[in-house]
């Protein structure tokens, strides 16, 4: 079977930028990789790695390019077929490229279809928008928590007699 993903850029513009693929649905998710570097003209010598994902898009288990793991246990591309960790049930990826410019890529099984005979796999079926020369910036934020105080731990400091030193040492 063919699997066919849309593969899109995590960018801070207004421009979709997305590449439509197939492949094979019993190759390696370093063929993944190395299609989608390709597609959207990266050299493909960055450390990367995918990571399994939910429907609201979490991040989940970490599939990587090459093992940096202390024990050795590190899960591989190379050692992953695409249909271990994809399927009609478990159909989003996340893929981050270049973990010094972090590009992000959100990757989504959209279709499985038969394999058409005389076609080339891995294979670019659609382009769609121009890859920017940089990274988009990344913006980490926490939850907004309306009812965290840090200064409420309800003690009278007017009240020294109340503090006991040895029971509130940090």
């Amino acid at each position: 079977m063919i699997y066919r993903f849309r593969v899109i850029l995590d960018n801070d513009t207004d421009e979709d930028v997305f590449r439509d693929l197939e492949i094979r649905e019993n190759d390696t998710l370093e063929d993944l990789h190395n299609i989608i570097t390709q597609s959207f003209g990266f050299d493909g010598s960055e450390m990367a790695s995918f990571y399994r994902s939910d429907d609201q898009w979490n991040q989940g288990e970490e599939i990587s390019l090459f093992d940096l793991s202390d024990d050795g246990s590190a899960r591989l591309m190379n050692e992953t077929a695409i249909n271990d960790v994809t399927f009609e049930m478990q159909t989003k990826l996340i893929y981050v490229y270049d973990f010094l410019s972090m590009w992000t890529f959100y990757v989504e099984l959209a279709e499985i279809v038969e394999e058409a005979e005389g076609s080339d796999y891995p294979n670019l079926m659609f382009v769609q928008g121009q890859v920017p020369d940089d990274a988009p910036d990344k913006v980490f934020k926490a939850e907004n928590d309306d009812d965290f105080n840090e200064f409420d731990d309800e003690l009278d400091l007017d009240d020294y007699e109340d503090l006991d030193f040895d029971e509130h040492w940090n």
